[in-house]
């Protein structure tokens, strides 16, 4: 199969982004096939890393002094030439060097412009500051209150070299420029995007972010509540490491193997999942004999459940007898044998494995998850593979084409084989999003499927999600998580295992144009979703498909279930969080790669749907979570010979890469992130107090500047580093970020009018709990309308509305709901109590 048939062919972009989210935008459409002009100064790329060999494959790069008269006009002959321009500058520094959007998009309104800055251009406080990823971080919470188990240890802040909000800012942009591009096929219109990185973070911490007032008891976990009792009893945080395990869920934790191996399990709020592991392990006879039970429905309120010992609802006691009967279990195989296992008897778990062993596993290099290409520079090189691809065309994106340095005439003959095409222009509509009247059936579950439909309902699909009429996950995976992911959706509850429920499902699946479900094959056919069976009843729909760890191409694990979790055991994150093979940790954030692979998802959408627009042919998209790993640990998610150690920063005190980018304690308990670089030292030591920094030996700057930036408190020293034109930020916490940004919901307003940082407070929210939740607004487009999204209604509030919507009469819908083939609610409640 050939590179020609990859969608985005005759595709050009023009890329001027350095770092990360910039150049990781144009790689994921240079992947698809787009052909991508990358810009660097005559000095190289601002950042110097083996990443750029990823993050620039299937490039052409030219050298272009933009400063110079020569350089800038070779820059605006070439932004001539291309559909797409993407930047990642502070706001205004293009335009003030000559090229600047809002005038190219008055010459040619087919242009699609993408901005990519670390903090808002209306963010008036923060938009000029030098937001380097860690800046980024400090000022977004990331770095404080790092998960429970680094409040209960008594770490905080700490640092993390994760660069999540280009991770976030990379798949919010790459998403919306697609949707934009395949709304242009209609309209004839482009569009000129801003995504700020900090908003983009702060929408991927949406499920971490979220408050709401009076939550009932049942949904804090034993580390909650040891948190809770420890400060309302003024205790200091300071348990161990083993402590605080010992209050993880038995069926959520990690546990040491035969060969010493740490394993993950997570498999605690499924129906099924508690007692396939207790069986596999060989222990649920022995425990049900001793009073174990199963709780029939857990959307009762808690006084009316019918035990106090069930799977799901463990007391202390029995939660720590099944965790030391787990733990001898586990030492009877390896870590191997058990993924086997589990894997085979799908239930979700992983073993836990370093970065450079992932790199090199069996399954990442079998499935294109990690792939080799050969570098000019680095040799054979192995890298991530694609992010996102569709069935039938996903092939030839495991072999990239190495980055490629060429002239500017060669760069401009490349962007000229496919010229712009010059679309008729129909006429525009204020109101209209990129995807109004495009109609959306969801089927997922969790987080990371539901998120993708909730990310197009804001653009104007019309979303319409189907789950079980009897549920499969306990409330606090459904309906907590639902209160973000089911903003702007209608909710059916349906038993597609019933021959009248399969006929209902049926008629969605033609009623509508794109088909999202988070499953692994088998259960795709299984359901008759895959390519004949979508064919036989909507052969126009596109198809999404999300799982854990599948690839361009079938590995051993790729039917295996999964979450996010097993993907960031899989990967290494969590020997990387935790410091060592002995102390894994989880990566901090509910939905940290989830709310990727949901961008991803939209992603794969918006190219099959360019795809269909632009030829006619209908596309089946993909992505998983593990494919995304690849993304969020791009620093360093690569080998090659001679490479160095995998040395980044690691474990429970981490504060940083080095005395430069570090964070330090100051004067009134606050913490300040020093963000510089090297070349930076000049402008340091004209900070007033810093003037002695010059004489200090490398090795000793961490202490010098930790006794002076002790001295006074983080707001002065931020006030004077950015003064100096270094980059800094005080190390905010969540709650404190959104306490000083939220307003009253307004119907029509999606916060992009806020700054970098927008809640809107929901006080009569369906839930009947007052809830304050993020905006959605890290996309900012010129031309298509972002829409501000109505609270998530109640599961299975519009089930009888939607089947009047498909021709059914009332009489037929009773009969469905007294058979089972429908159901309106799940609870009495909507968070049951």
């Amino acid at each position: 199969m050939k590179r020609s048939t990859l969608p985005l062919v005759g595709v050009n972009v023009l890329d001027f982004g350095q770092y990360i989210a910039g150049p990781a935008v144009g790689m994921i459409l240079a992947d698809l096939g787009a052909t991508v002009v990358h810009i660097d100064p005559p000095s190289g790329p601002l950042w110097d890393s083996p990443a750029n060999a990823i993050l620039n494959r299937n490039k052409l790069t030219v050298s272009l002094d933009l400063k110079a008269e020569e350089g800038l006009a070779q820059a605006q002959a070439l932004v001539g030439k291309v559909d797409i321009v993407v930047e990642n500058f502070r706001p205004g520094v293009l335009s003030g060097l000559g090229i600047d959007f809002t005038s190219l998009r008055k010459v040619r309104p087919e242009l699609i412009t993408v901005s990519i800055p670390g903090f808002a251009s209306n963010d008036q406080l923060r938009r000029q500051w030098r937001a380097f990823e860690a800046v980024i971080a400090a000022s977004s919470g990331l770095f404080s209150d790092m998960g429970l188990s680094r409040v209960l240890m008594g770490m905080n802040p700490s640092f993390s070299p994760l660069p999540l909000a280009s991770a976030y800012g990379t798949m919010l942009a790459v998403s919306a420029t697609v949707l934009a591009l395949q709304k242009r096929e209609r309209s004839g219109i482009g569009d000129q995007i801003e995504v700020p990185l900090a908003c983009a973070v702060m929408e991927g911490l949406a499920y971490n972010s979220i408050s709401i007032d009076n939550l009932p008891p049942r949904y804090k976990s034993q580390r909650e509540r040891e948190i809770d009792r420890r400060r309302e009893a003024g205790l200091p945080m300071n348990l161990s490491y083993e402590s605080v395990q010992e209050l993880f869920d038995p069926f959520c934790r990690s546990y040491r193997c035969k060969d010493g191996r740490m394993f993950y399990v997570l498999c605690s709020a499924h129906k099924h999942h508690p007692k396939r592991c207790l069986q596999v392990l060989g222990l649920y006879d022995e425990l049900v004999v001793e009073g174990l039970t199963e709780q029939a429905d857990f959307y009762l309120p808690v006084n009316e459940w019918r035990s106090d010992v069930s799977i799901g609802a463990l007391p202390k006691s029995w939660a720590d007898k099944i965790a030391d009967r787990m733990k001898a279990a586990f030492l009877k195989r390896t870590a191997k044998e058990w993924e086997c296992i589990f894997g085979e008897g799908r239930i979700p778990a992983a073993a836990h494995r370093w970065l450079r062993e992932w790199i090199s596993d069996d399954h990442a290099n079998c499935t294109g998850l990690m792939i080799k290409v050969d570098d000019p520079v680095y040799g054979r090189m192995i890298q991530p593979g694609p992010i996102a691809w569709l069935e039938e065309s996903g092939e030839p994106m495991l072999s990239p084409a190495p980055r490629k340095w060429v002239t500017f005439e060669q760069a401009i003959a490349a962007v000229s084989v496919s010229p712009v095409r010059r679309l008729p222009r129909r006429p525009a509509e204020n109101s209209a999003g990129w995807l109004d009247g495009v109609r959306v059936l969801d089927l997922s579950n969790v987080i990371a499927g539901p998120h993708s439909a909730y990310y197009l309902a804001r653009f104007g699909a019309d979303v319409i999600k189907i789950d079980p009429s009897s549920p499969l996950y306990d409330s606090s995976f459904t309906v907590i998580y639902a209160i973000n992911h089911m903003r702007g959706k209608r909710s059916v509850l349906l038993n597609i295992g019933s021959s009248a429920g399969r006929e209902v499902f049926e008629r969605l699946v033609k009623s509508v144009d794109v088909v999202i479900w988070n499953a692994p094959d088998r259960q795709v056919k299984r359901m008759g979703l895959d390519l004949n069976g979508l064919r036989a009843l909507n052969p126009q729909a596109v198809f999404c498909q999300l799982d854990c760890f599948g690839g361009v191409a079938r590995g051993p694990r790729s039917d295996y279930l999964g979450y996010e979790n097993h993907v960031q055991a899989a990967t290494g994150m969590m020997l990387r969080s935790g410091g060592s093979a002995e102390t894994p940790e989880e990566y901090v954030y509910v939905g940290t790669i989830d709310v990727l692979g949901g961008l991803s998802a939209a992603l794969g959408i918006a190219v099959a749907m360019y795809q269909k627009a632009r030829t006619g042919s209908v596309g089946r998209a993909r992505t998983s979570l593990s494919a995304l790993s690849g993304l969020l640990q791009i620093p360093f998610c690569y080998d090659y010979p001679g490479r160095g150690p995998f040395d980044e920063p690691s474990g429970i005190d981490a504060k940083g890469y080095d005395a430069l980018t570090r964070i330090y304690a100051s004067a009134g308990n606050q913490s300040l992130l020093l963000g510089a670089r090297e070349h930076d030292l000049p402008r340091l030591v004209r900070v007033p107090g810093l003037q002695g920094l010059a004489n200090v030996p490398k090795e000793n700057r961490a202490s010098f500047l930790a006794r002076v930036i002790k001295e006074a408190p983080a707001e002065e020293w931020r006030s004077k580093f950015d003064a100096a034109g270094v980059g800094a930020a005080v190390c905010e916490n969540v709650a404190a970020i959104r306490a000083a940004n939220s307003k009253p919901a307004a119907a029509a307003a999606p916060g992009t009018e806020q700054g970098s940082y927008s809640f809107s407070t929901f006080p009569d929210h369906p839930s009947g709990h007052a809830v304050t939740q993020v905006d959605c607004c890290a996309i900012r487009s010129v031309v298509g309308k972002v829409h501000a999204l109505p609270p998530a209604e109640k599961y299975g509030a519009s089930t009888r509305h939607v089947l009047r919507g498909l021709g059914y009469a009332e009489p037929e819908i009773d009969g469905l709901l007294a058979e089972g083939a429908l159901s309106e609610s799940w609870s009495r409640e909507y968070l049951p109590s």
